[in-house]
Protein backbone atom coordinates (compact mmCIF):
# COMPACT_ATOMS: atom_id res chain seq x y z
CA UNK A 1 0.00 0.00 0.00
CA UNK A 2 1.16 2.96 -1.40
CA UNK A 3 2.14 6.06 1.76
CA UNK A 4 -0.14 8.50 -0.84
CA UNK A 5 -3.36 5.87 0.01
CA UNK A 6 -2.53 4.26 3.35
CA UNK A 7 -0.50 7.52 5.51
CA UNK A 8 0.18 6.38 8.93
CA UNK A 9 -1.83 2.23 8.73
CA UNK A 10 -0.74 -1.02 10.41
CA UNK A 11 -2.05 -4.27 9.01
CA UNK A 12 -2.87 -5.32 12.42
CA UNK A 13 -4.19 -8.86 12.01
CA UNK A 14 -3.13 -11.26 8.93
CA UNK A 15 -5.42 -13.08 6.76
CA UNK A 16 -7.94 -14.49 9.75
CA UNK A 17 -9.34 -16.92 7.16
CA UNK A 18 -13.16 -16.57 7.76
CA UNK A 19 -15.80 -18.42 6.22
CA UNK A 20 -16.19 -16.19 3.56
CA UNK A 21 -12.53 -15.79 2.44
CA UNK A 22 -10.76 -18.63 0.58
CA UNK A 23 -9.28 -16.84 -2.65
CA UNK A 24 -5.90 -15.67 -2.51
CA UNK A 25 -4.54 -12.31 -3.26
CA UNK A 26 -5.34 -11.01 -6.38
CA UNK A 27 -7.96 -13.17 -7.78
CA UNK A 28 -10.79 -11.11 -9.02
CA UNK A 29 -13.92 -13.49 -8.41
CA UNK A 30 -13.52 -12.43 -4.94
CA UNK A 31 -16.04 -9.98 -3.33
CA UNK A 32 -14.71 -7.34 -0.53
CA UNK A 33 -16.66 -5.78 2.61
CA UNK A 34 -15.25 -3.50 3.80
CA UNK A 35 -16.03 -2.41 7.21
CA UNK A 36 -15.56 1.50 8.19
CA UNK A 37 -15.04 1.53 12.13
CA UNK A 38 -14.86 3.28 15.43
CA UNK A 39 -15.93 2.40 18.69
CA UNK A 40 -19.00 0.17 17.10
CA UNK A 41 -18.62 -2.38 19.66
CA UNK A 42 -22.45 -1.62 20.54
CA UNK A 43 -23.78 -3.38 17.08
CA UNK A 44 -20.52 -4.24 14.89
CA UNK A 45 -21.27 -8.31 16.68
CA UNK A 46 -24.47 -8.43 15.33
CA UNK A 47 -23.41 -6.80 11.95
CA UNK A 48 -20.12 -9.27 11.35
CA UNK A 49 -22.67 -12.32 12.09
CA UNK A 50 -25.33 -10.86 9.27
CA UNK A 51 -22.11 -10.79 6.91
CA UNK A 52 -21.06 -14.04 7.66
CA UNK A 53 -24.33 -15.61 7.22
CA UNK A 54 -24.70 -14.49 3.89
CA UNK A 55 -25.73 -16.68 0.81
CA UNK A 56 -23.80 -15.72 -1.83
CA UNK A 57 -22.17 -17.71 -4.79
CA UNK A 58 -19.16 -15.85 -4.82
CA UNK A 59 -16.73 -16.18 -2.31
CA UNK A 60 -15.75 -13.18 0.40
CA UNK A 61 -13.17 -11.66 2.85
CA UNK A 62 -14.23 -8.79 5.61
CA UNK A 63 -11.56 -5.77 5.69
CA UNK A 64 -12.24 -3.61 7.87
CA UNK A 65 -10.61 -0.26 8.74
CA UNK A 66 -10.10 1.44 12.40
CA UNK A 67 -9.71 5.20 13.38
CA UNK A 68 -8.65 4.82 17.41
CA UNK A 69 -11.53 2.48 18.80
CA UNK A 70 -11.22 2.23 22.61
CA UNK A 71 -14.20 0.22 23.17
CA UNK A 72 -13.44 -3.65 22.19
CA UNK A 73 -13.92 -2.87 18.88
CA UNK A 74 -10.61 -4.03 17.66
CA UNK A 75 -11.22 -7.43 19.31
CA UNK A 76 -14.56 -7.80 17.64
CA UNK A 77 -12.85 -7.59 14.47
CA UNK A 78 -9.87 -9.67 15.13
CA UNK A 79 -12.24 -12.59 15.63
CA UNK A 80 -14.37 -11.60 12.66
CA UNK A 81 -12.49 -9.89 10.00
CA UNK A 82 -10.04 -11.41 7.88
CA UNK A 83 -8.00 -8.50 7.92
CA UNK A 84 -7.90 -5.03 10.16
CA UNK A 85 -6.22 -1.88 9.48
CA UNK A 86 -5.49 0.80 11.51
CA UNK A 87 -5.66 4.74 10.57
CA UNK A 88 -4.97 7.23 13.74
CA UNK A 89 -7.94 9.54 14.72
CA UNK A 90 -6.39 12.38 13.68
CA UNK A 91 -5.57 10.83 9.88
CA UNK A 92 -9.10 10.06 9.56
CA UNK A 93 -10.84 11.65 6.39
CA UNK A 94 -13.90 10.49 4.96
CA UNK A 95 -12.37 9.93 1.13
CA UNK A 96 -8.77 8.75 1.96
CA UNK A 97 -9.74 6.64 4.29
CA UNK A 98 -11.93 4.79 2.41
CA UNK A 99 -9.41 4.78 -0.23
CA UNK A 100 -6.98 3.07 2.02
CA UNK A 101 -9.45 0.31 2.83
CA UNK A 102 -10.08 -0.41 -0.73
CA UNK A 103 -6.62 -0.87 -1.32
CA UNK A 104 -6.37 -3.14 0.95
CA UNK A 105 -9.10 -5.60 -0.54
CA UNK A 106 -8.52 -8.25 -3.22
CA UNK A 107 -11.73 -8.32 -4.66
CA UNK A 108 -12.87 -6.43 -8.30
CA UNK A 109 -16.08 -5.40 -6.38
CA UNK A 110 -15.88 -4.12 -2.87
CA UNK A 111 -18.85 -3.44 -0.39
CA UNK A 112 -18.48 -0.67 1.95
CA UNK A 113 -20.53 -0.99 5.02
CA UNK A 114 -20.66 1.11 7.82
CA UNK A 115 -20.09 -0.49 11.30
CA UNK A 116 -23.83 0.13 12.22
CA UNK A 117 -25.56 -0.84 9.02
CA UNK A 118 -26.80 -4.20 9.42
CA UNK A 119 -27.59 -6.76 6.71
CA UNK A 120 -31.54 -7.29 7.17
CA UNK A 121 -31.18 -10.91 5.52
CA UNK A 122 -29.01 -13.60 3.47
CA UNK A 123 -29.19 -12.01 0.77
CA UNK A 124 -27.75 -8.57 1.07
CA UNK A 125 -24.26 -9.22 -0.92
CA UNK A 126 -25.63 -11.31 -3.52
CA UNK A 127 -28.37 -8.34 -4.20
CA UNK A 128 -26.16 -5.89 -3.67
CA UNK A 129 -23.63 -7.04 -6.44
CA UNK A 130 -25.99 -9.09 -8.71
CA UNK A 131 -26.47 -5.55 -10.95
CA UNK A 132 -22.65 -5.00 -11.05
CA UNK A 133 -21.86 -8.46 -12.18
CA UNK A 134 -24.66 -8.27 -15.31
CA UNK A 135 -23.83 -5.02 -16.57
CA UNK A 136 -20.49 -4.13 -16.99
CA UNK A 137 -21.03 -0.24 -17.58
CA UNK A 138 -22.08 0.00 -13.75
CA UNK A 139 -19.21 1.65 -11.35
CA UNK A 140 -21.58 0.85 -8.19
CA UNK A 141 -24.53 0.19 -6.34
CA UNK A 142 -26.44 0.90 -3.07
CA UNK A 143 -28.85 -0.40 -0.61
CA UNK A 144 -31.98 0.30 0.81
CA UNK A 145 -31.87 1.67 4.17
CA UNK A 146 -34.52 1.04 6.91
CA UNK A 147 -35.34 2.54 10.23
CA UNK A 148 -34.21 0.72 13.18
CA UNK A 149 -37.29 -1.14 15.20
CA UNK A 150 -36.67 1.50 18.23
CA UNK A 151 -36.45 4.70 15.76
CA UNK A 152 -38.71 7.62 16.55
CA UNK A 153 -41.99 8.84 14.33
CA UNK A 154 -39.99 12.04 13.15
CA UNK A 155 -36.89 9.51 12.00
CA UNK A 156 -39.19 7.22 10.06
CA UNK A 157 -40.83 10.21 8.68
CA UNK A 158 -38.04 11.84 6.80
CA UNK A 159 -36.34 8.27 6.26
CA UNK A 160 -39.37 7.34 4.29
CA UNK A 161 -38.93 10.46 2.07
CA UNK A 162 -35.01 9.63 1.38
CA UNK A 163 -34.12 8.13 -1.91
CA UNK A 164 -32.03 5.28 -0.06
CA UNK A 165 -35.30 4.30 1.48
CA UNK A 166 -37.28 4.05 -1.33
CA UNK A 167 -38.63 0.71 -2.87
CA UNK A 168 -37.93 0.54 -6.72
CA UNK A 169 -34.73 0.31 -8.20
CA UNK A 170 -33.82 2.79 -10.23
CA UNK A 171 -30.33 3.68 -12.36
CA UNK A 172 -28.60 6.69 -13.04
CA UNK A 173 -26.38 7.88 -15.83
CA UNK A 174 -25.45 10.68 -17.96
CA UNK A 175 -25.90 11.26 -21.34
CA UNK A 176 -23.72 13.39 -22.01
CA UNK A 177 -22.28 17.27 -21.19
CA UNK A 178 -25.09 18.87 -22.39
CA UNK A 179 -27.84 17.12 -20.57
CA UNK A 180 -25.92 17.60 -17.83
CA UNK A 181 -25.77 21.31 -17.97
CA UNK A 182 -29.37 21.60 -18.50
CA UNK A 183 -29.83 20.20 -15.03
CA UNK A 184 -31.11 22.24 -12.17
CA UNK A 185 -28.46 22.23 -8.70
CA UNK A 186 -31.20 19.92 -7.05
CA UNK A 187 -31.55 18.07 -10.22
CA UNK A 188 -27.30 17.39 -10.12
CA UNK A 189 -28.06 15.76 -7.08
CA UNK A 190 -30.86 13.71 -7.00
CA UNK A 191 -28.81 11.99 -10.28
CA UNK A 192 -26.04 11.40 -7.86
CA UNK A 193 -27.06 10.38 -5.03
CA UNK A 194 -25.56 7.39 -3.79
CA UNK A 195 -25.05 6.28 -0.41
CA UNK A 196 -21.83 4.61 0.99
CA UNK A 197 -23.90 3.96 4.27
CA UNK A 198 -23.93 0.13 2.33
CA UNK A 199 -22.84 0.49 -1.25
CA UNK A 200 -20.43 -1.85 -3.67
CA UNK A 201 -17.80 -0.39 -6.17
CA UNK A 202 -15.92 -1.99 -9.16
CA UNK A 203 -12.31 -1.65 -8.28
CA UNK A 204 -11.09 -1.12 -11.89
CA UNK A 205 -13.71 2.20 -11.75
CA UNK A 206 -12.53 3.07 -8.25
CA UNK A 207 -8.42 2.79 -9.55
CA UNK A 208 -9.14 5.28 -12.44
CA UNK A 209 -11.62 7.39 -9.34
CA UNK A 210 -10.45 7.27 -5.93
CA UNK A 211 -12.22 9.12 -3.63
CA UNK A 212 -11.22 12.53 -2.89
CA UNK A 213 -9.85 13.82 0.49
CA UNK A 214 -12.76 15.69 1.62
CA UNK A 215 -14.40 15.95 5.23
CA UNK A 216 -17.93 14.77 4.16
CA UNK A 217 -20.26 13.85 1.12
CA UNK A 218 -17.54 11.51 -0.42
CA UNK A 219 -19.98 9.67 -1.86
CA UNK A 220 -21.98 11.94 -3.85
CA UNK A 221 -18.57 13.85 -4.81
CA UNK A 222 -17.16 10.10 -6.59
CA UNK A 223 -21.01 9.78 -8.01
CA UNK A 224 -20.51 13.19 -9.64
CA UNK A 225 -17.31 11.49 -10.95
CA UNK A 226 -17.63 8.59 -12.19
CA UNK A 227 -21.46 9.62 -13.96
CA UNK A 228 -19.45 12.40 -16.14
CA UNK A 229 -16.65 9.88 -16.91
CA UNK A 230 -19.88 7.92 -18.53
CA UNK A 231 -20.53 5.27 -16.30
CA UNK A 232 -23.34 4.29 -14.44
CA UNK A 233 -24.66 3.69 -11.02
CA UNK A 234 -27.67 1.50 -9.53
CA UNK A 235 -29.99 1.83 -6.65
CA UNK A 236 -31.12 -1.83 -5.43
CA UNK A 237 -33.46 -2.12 -2.99
CA UNK A 238 -33.60 -5.90 -2.85
CA UNK A 239 -30.50 -5.52 -0.72
CA UNK A 240 -31.55 -4.09 2.49
CA UNK A 241 -29.76 -2.66 5.66
CA UNK A 242 -31.19 -1.48 8.88
CA UNK A 243 -29.54 1.82 9.61
CA UNK A 244 -31.45 5.02 11.46
CA UNK A 245 -30.15 7.21 14.10
CA UNK A 246 -31.61 9.48 17.25
CA UNK A 247 -28.44 12.30 17.28
CA UNK A 248 -28.83 15.51 19.26
CA UNK A 249 -29.95 18.50 17.95
CA UNK A 250 -26.30 19.97 18.36
CA UNK A 251 -24.97 17.21 16.31
CA UNK A 252 -27.49 17.14 13.36
CA UNK A 253 -26.83 20.88 13.25
CA UNK A 254 -23.40 20.95 12.85
CA UNK A 255 -23.42 17.76 10.53
CA UNK A 256 -26.33 19.33 8.32
CA UNK A 257 -24.56 22.55 7.93
CA UNK A 258 -21.23 20.82 7.02
CA UNK A 259 -23.48 18.61 4.40
CA UNK A 260 -25.04 21.52 2.64
CA UNK A 261 -21.70 23.56 2.40
CA UNK A 262 -20.17 20.55 0.50
CA UNK A 263 -23.32 20.21 -1.93
CA UNK A 264 -23.07 23.98 -2.05
CA UNK A 265 -19.57 23.54 -3.67
CA UNK A 266 -20.14 20.64 -5.26
CA UNK A 267 -23.62 21.53 -6.95
CA UNK A 268 -24.31 25.24 -6.13
CA UNK A 269 -27.06 24.00 -4.22
CA UNK A 270 -29.14 25.95 -1.70
CA UNK A 271 -31.86 25.30 -0.28
CA UNK A 272 -32.55 27.63 1.91
CA UNK A 273 -31.15 30.59 0.37
CA UNK A 274 -32.39 33.66 2.51
CA UNK A 275 -33.53 34.48 6.32
CA UNK A 276 -37.32 34.53 5.08
CA UNK A 277 -36.90 31.32 3.83
CA UNK A 278 -35.70 29.82 7.31
CA UNK A 279 -38.31 31.36 8.89
CA UNK A 280 -41.02 30.17 6.75
CA UNK A 281 -39.41 26.59 7.00
CA UNK A 282 -39.32 26.63 10.91
CA UNK A 283 -42.48 27.96 10.95
CA UNK A 284 -43.66 24.79 9.31
CA UNK A 285 -41.29 22.35 10.37
CA UNK A 286 -41.97 22.63 13.77
CA UNK A 287 -45.76 21.91 13.89
CA UNK A 288 -45.06 19.57 11.91
CA UNK A 289 -42.54 17.58 14.44
CA UNK A 290 -44.81 18.44 17.08
CA UNK A 291 -47.94 16.19 15.11
CA UNK A 292 -44.94 13.47 14.72
CA UNK A 293 -43.78 13.14 18.26
CA UNK A 294 -47.04 13.45 20.59
CA UNK A 295 -47.38 9.86 20.90
CA UNK A 296 -43.79 9.84 22.47
CA UNK A 297 -43.71 12.68 25.09
CA UNK A 298 -40.63 11.96 26.07
CA UNK A 299 -38.68 12.56 22.73
CA UNK A 300 -40.83 16.05 21.62
CA UNK A 301 -38.03 18.00 22.94
CA UNK A 302 -35.57 16.85 20.29
CA UNK A 303 -38.54 16.56 17.71
CA UNK A 304 -38.79 20.73 18.17
CA UNK A 305 -35.11 20.77 18.11
CA UNK A 306 -34.44 19.07 15.05
CA UNK A 307 -37.66 21.25 13.41
CA UNK A 308 -35.09 24.33 13.60
CA UNK A 309 -31.54 22.37 13.80
CA UNK A 310 -32.16 21.18 10.30
CA UNK A 311 -33.21 24.25 8.08
CA UNK A 312 -30.92 26.31 10.09
CA UNK A 313 -28.02 23.55 9.16
CA UNK A 314 -28.70 23.85 5.47
CA UNK A 315 -29.85 27.73 5.50
CA UNK A 316 -25.95 28.28 7.12
CA UNK A 317 -24.54 25.79 4.80
CA UNK A 318 -25.45 27.29 1.80
CA UNK A 319 -24.49 30.82 2.81
CA UNK A 320 -20.49 29.07 3.91
CA UNK A 321 -20.83 27.26 0.68
CA UNK A 322 -21.56 30.66 -1.11
CA UNK A 323 -18.70 32.54 0.47
CA UNK A 324 -16.52 29.31 -0.48
CA UNK A 325 -17.19 29.80 -4.22
CA UNK A 326 -16.64 33.54 -4.15
CA UNK A 327 -13.11 33.14 -2.64
CA UNK A 328 -12.58 30.95 -5.06
CA UNK A 329 -13.76 33.55 -8.08
CA UNK A 330 -11.35 35.83 -6.76
CA UNK A 331 -8.20 34.62 -6.24
CA UNK A 332 -5.87 37.71 -5.30
CA UNK A 333 -8.40 38.06 -2.53
CA UNK A 334 -7.26 37.06 1.30
CA UNK A 335 -8.32 33.13 2.35
CA UNK A 336 -11.59 32.84 3.57
CA UNK A 337 -12.05 31.58 6.88
CA UNK A 338 -15.16 29.89 6.32
CA UNK A 339 -12.93 28.33 3.42
CA UNK A 340 -11.38 25.40 6.16
CA UNK A 341 -12.68 22.69 6.46
CA UNK A 342 -15.37 22.04 9.79
CA UNK A 343 -13.32 20.65 12.49
CA UNK A 344 -16.56 18.87 13.46
CA UNK A 345 -17.26 17.54 9.89
CA UNK A 346 -13.38 16.20 9.99
CA UNK A 347 -14.16 14.57 13.35
CA UNK A 348 -17.56 12.75 12.11
CA UNK A 349 -16.95 9.19 11.40
CA UNK A 350 -17.52 7.25 9.25
CA UNK A 351 -18.38 4.44 11.79
CA UNK A 352 -21.84 6.47 12.17
CA UNK A 353 -21.84 7.58 8.97
CA UNK A 354 -24.98 9.15 7.64
CA UNK A 355 -25.08 12.13 4.66
CA UNK A 356 -28.70 12.04 4.40
CA UNK A 357 -29.15 14.78 6.54
CA UNK A 358 -29.84 16.27 3.49
CA UNK A 359 -33.58 14.47 3.33
CA UNK A 360 -34.33 17.07 5.93
CA UNK A 361 -35.33 19.65 3.61
CA UNK A 362 -37.66 22.87 4.34
CA UNK A 363 -40.41 22.50 3.20
CA UNK A 364 -40.81 23.00 -0.90
CA UNK A 365 -43.34 25.55 -1.07
CA UNK A 366 -40.81 27.83 0.98
CA UNK A 367 -37.64 27.39 -0.89
CA UNK A 368 -36.35 26.42 -4.72
CA UNK A 369 -38.10 22.90 -6.00
CA UNK A 370 -35.82 20.26 -4.49
CA UNK A 371 -35.43 16.99 -6.46
CA UNK A 372 -36.78 13.73 -4.97
CA UNK A 373 -33.19 12.26 -3.56
CA UNK A 374 -32.03 15.29 -2.17
CA UNK A 375 -30.88 13.93 1.42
Amino acid sequence: MSGAIGGAMSDAVGAIGGTGATAAAGVRSLVSVLLVTRDGAATLGETLAAIRAQRTELPFEVVAIDSGSTDGTLALLARGADRLLEVPPGEFNHGTTRNAGIAACRGELVALLVQDALPAADDWLASLTAPLLADPRLAGTCARQLPRPGASAVTRHYLARWAAAAAEPRTMEVRDARAWSALSPAERLALCTFDDVCSCLRRSVWERFPFRPTPIAEDVEWAREVLLAGWRLAYTPRARVVHSHERSARHELRRTRAIHRRLGTLFGLRTIPAARHLLRACATTVPLHARLAWRQPAGLPRALALAVAWPLGQYLGGRAAARDLAADREPAAAPDAAAAPDAAAAQDRAATHDPAATRHPAPARDRPPAAPGER
